[in-house]
């Protein structure tokens, strides 16, 4: 063999151990990720009560990551649940809630862009969270619904995330919230205000 033949494959060899070690610190990664992410829940401190959720980052890993940021940088302590749909969902995380002076464009905030869309197999059911999105891709920046019930419709259509583990209760009395018409005409405008307080990520194991 050339010197020269030898010192390429040389080179290719340590290409090849290079790229593996890179793909093996990769997978290393996204499970660590995928770890903490299953040892934390987010607990819902609502108007009506506490609910716990639990994510399921084995199908929207990112969509997980982006829901966590965003209640850590506390974009939603303060929300609303702006739009209540009866039997079919209750939804909240846009920011502009804040703001009554704003009413009029309640639903239409956010980040304009969110991570990639994951929509997966995880049924749309009663508890489950999943994120609102525009028509247009990843579009999915900080609004997310929880279903009151069934809504296989939605399934491979929306990201489902993660699912309510405790406070089941406060999910059905927020969306037994009276209603009235929106300017759209959608029954779907809560009467009375219902608060997200705030959103807290906190280790499984300290939610009882």
């Amino acid at each position: 063999m050339k010197l020269t033949s030898f010192f390429c494959l040389l080179l290719v060899c340590s290409l090849g151990l290079a790229n593996v070690h890179s793909q093996d610190s990769s997978q290393a990664q996204r499970e660590k990720t995928t770890a903490t992410n299953k040892n934390e829940v987010a607990v819902l401190k609502t108007s009506d009560g506490e609910m716990v959720l639990e994510f399921w980052p084995e199908v929207a890993p990112q969509t997980v990551a982006n829901f966590k940021k965003l209640a850590r940088q506390g974009l939603y302590d303060g929300t609303l649940f702006h739009r209540i749909v009866k039997d079919f969902m209750i939804q909240g995380g846009d920011p502009l809630t804040k703001d009554p002076s704003k009413e009029a464009l309640w639903g239409q905030g956010g980040p304009e862009h969110g991570p990639p869309d994951e929509f997966n197999a995880r049924p749309h059911v009663r508890g489950v969270i999943s994120m609102a999105h525009t028509d247009r891709p990843n579009s999915a920046g900080s609004q997310f619904f929880i279903c009151l019930g069934p809504a296989s419709r939605l399934d491979h259509k929306f990201t489902a995330f993660g699912h309510v583990i405790k406070g089941l209760d406060v999910l059905d009395k927020i969306g037994a919230t009276p209603v009235t018409r929106t300017i759209q005409g959608e029954l779907s405008k809560p009467k009375m205000p219902v608060k997200l307080e705030s959103v807290k990520i906190v280790p499984a194991d300290s939610v009882k």
